[in-house]
Order: C-alpha cells, then structure tokens, then sequence
C-alpha cells in the first residue's frame, strides 16, 4: 500500500509549493510524476518549472515529449508513470489511477477551490476505505507543513 499524503494549500499556490517537493523527492532519489487535471495545466506547469526560479534547475519533461522514460519527473494529465516514477502528485483534482507500485502518492489542493477541497475529501475516503495509509498536511502562515490528521 502506498502512503497517501493529502497537502491543503492555504498560504500559497501551486507554483510556488510544487517545485520545492519536487525538489525534494529528487533529492531522495525519487522519480515523481506530476498527473494534472488538464493537458493545458500539465503544459502551464512545464513552462513554469523552466522558470521559477533563476538559480535552480529542476530536471522534467512532459508524457508527451521524447524519451520520457528518462526524466526524473513528468507531467502527464493522465494515469500513464513511463518514467517508473515511485512518488505521484496528483493536482488540480485529479482522480488518481491506481497506486500499486508506488511508494507514496501526494494530493496538494487549493484551499480557496471548493471543487478541489470536495475532490480531496472523496480521495481521502476511498483511499483510506482501499487500506493505503493516509496523512492531512495544513500549511501554516509561514508556508510550512503540519500535520493535522
């Protein structure tokens, strides 16, 4: 079973949250894939992890795009994981596919989206009624997470 971490976006965006535990799941040795709720987000997002921030680089590519197997992170709007990723963030509302295989799988929803907030709670229900081990991870006004439930 994998370990389910729901993280409720409070005090920043997506954007700016994401690379940093992209950054991290690389930093752990991890391949991750990054499922969006939409071919244009999936494409939004690429360009931004090209451009976050001046002195970092944060090594991806998209499902679509040659040799995806290769790249440590992808961003797919479907269930596909070419590059064996262990870690899946799923955003935007995604519906996740299944997680066998995976070592840990990461909802980050926006608390100002209702539609997104009702999406994490039906993933939350069904992935704990599967038996996969969930957490619930609030940030705090200095942007940090802490664990609720």
């Amino acid at each position: 079973m994998a370990e389910v971490l729901f993280y409720h976006l409070t005090e920043s965006t997506l954007e700016k949250a994401l690379p940093t535990l992209l950054e991290k799941s690389i930093g752990r040795g991890w391949r991750a894939v990054v499922q969006t709720g939409s071919e244009e987000r999936r494409d939004a997002l690429d360009q931004h992890l090209w451009l976050y921030r001046d002195d970092s680089f944060l090594p991806h590519g998209a499902d679509h795009e040659p040799h995806a197997a290769e790249q440590p992170v992808i961003l797919t709007a479907g269930p596909v994981n070419p590059n064996g990723a262990l870690i899946r963030f799923l955003v935007d509302g995604a519906s996740p596919p299944p997680l066998d295989g995976y070592e840990r799988a990461v909802f980050l929803f926006d608390g100002n989206d209702e539609g997104q907030i009702e999406a994490a709670r039906g993933h939350w229900k069904a992935l704990k009624g599967d038996g996969h081990s969930v957490t619930y991870w609030q940030q705090t006004p200095e942007g940090r997470w802490e664990q609720k439930a």
